[in-house]
């Protein structure tokens, strides 16, 4: 009899656990200011690979790519009237991470970072 309700009583820790957790926010941002979309590639990086999907998802997101520094690892474009950068820098630990930026964008539902986060990912085919 102990042995269920111990059972019962750790069930409803984790489901108040999952029900808290799909509650959390995150950091307010005025409307129309996004914050950059980085992700972290976490096995071993292929600067190349991820360099040629983050330039194929620009397109894909509708970026006119204005400049394309591989040895910086920056893109830059436009959307829209808006400044798009791209940047592709190694961390310290062998990863890679990826930072979409257009804080002037006004576009929203998709955001203009989730359409490029979107096909970024794609392109790296996850």
């Amino acid at each position: 009899m102990q042995l269920k309700s111990a059972l019962q009583a750790a069930a409803v820790t984790a489901a108040s656990a999952l029900l808290l957790a799909g509650c959390y926010v995150g950091p307010y941002y005025p409307y129309g200011a996004y914050p950059p979309t980085a992700t972290t590639v976490k096995s071993p990086p292929s600067f190349d690979r991820s360099w040629d999907a983050a330039l194929g998802a620009a397109a894909d997101a509708g970026v006119q790519v204005t400049g394309a520094d591989r040895g910086n690892g920056r893109i830059t474009g436009t959307k829209a009237g808006a400044t798009v950068t791209i940047e592709l820098r190694p961390q310290a630990d062998n990863t890679l991470q990826v930072v979409f930026n257009a804080p002037e964008s006004k576009e929203n539902n998709p955001t203009l970072n989730d359409r490029w986060l979107n096909a970024y990912q794609r392109r790296m085919g996850r």
